[in-house]
């Protein structure tokens, strides 16, 4: 692999606004904090691609977030900028188009901050299909949800293709797929993984990577693996 931008898409993690699904069984200053534990790992992961630049979209304030110091510290070396756009989709062609300005030539891949159990060979792999000779013009991580956790392409510019796609349905991830396609991109599908989105998906994923600061954050937290036994 010749390099790759990773775009990481990140919302501070602020209590009262993110993971507000996981509320009840949980706080919104804990759920904030699973969601921080959780971006630290996804960051983690991204920088253990070698070869790999990183550039974090982020909306909202790292002041009032969970962990700020951490996530501070972790920011450090890579390289942010504030999403833009009105909608989700349109985010996500910013941030793309944001790694070709950057990166001009180099593909991308973005992952959001929902699937900690990812790890530095699993998107080093994903990145190198897009380097290899005759190989797809994307790449799409299904989510079990129905949506997906990574878009990877040859050209990032490409990601416009998506823009006015849904987000949040049980048919984004099919539809994000029809709309790359459509667009003439061939397009090879990665490995289904679980997003962390309620109480029974933050106990799975966190059972998946048991030695990661999300598994350890779930620990610390009995109400939330007891409403998930009951």
């Amino acid at each position: 692999m010749s390099g790759v931008t990773l775009v990481v898409l990140a919302k501070a993690p602020e209590p009262g606004r993110v993971k507000t699904r996981l509320c009840p069984p949980v706080t919104p200053g804990q759920a904030a904090d699973l969601a921080a534990a959780a971006l630290l790992d996804t960051l983690d992961a991204a920088r253990a691609v070698p070869g790999a630049t990183v550039l974090v979209a982020l909306t909202g304030d790292l002041g009032p977030a969970a962990r700020s110091g951490e996530l501070a510290a972790a920011l450090r070396g890579t390289v942010v900028v504030a999403q833009r756009g009105d909608g989700l989709g349109e985010r996500i062609a910013a941030a793309h188009a944001d790694a070709a300005a950057r990166a001009p030539g180099l593909p991308s891949l973005q992952v959001g901050m929902d699937t900690p159990q990812l790890d530095g060979p699993l998107l080093a792999a994903a990145a190198a299909r897009l380097h290899r000779e005759g190989g797809p013009d994307a790449v799409l991580g299904p989510a079990s949800d129905g949506g997906w956790w990574a878009l990877g392409l040859r050209d990032p510019r490409h990601a416009a293709l998506v823009a006015g796609v849904p987000t949040s349905r049980a048919d984004t991830g099919e539809r994000t797929l029809h709309a790359l396609r459509a667009g003439g991109l061939r397009v090879e599908l990665l490995a289904e993984l679980r997003d962390v989105d309620t109480a029974a998906d933050a106990v799975a994923v966190a059972a998946a990577a048991p030695h990661s600061r999300l598994a350890a954050a779930v620990a610390a937290l009995p109400s939330l693996n007891t409403v998930v036994r009951c």
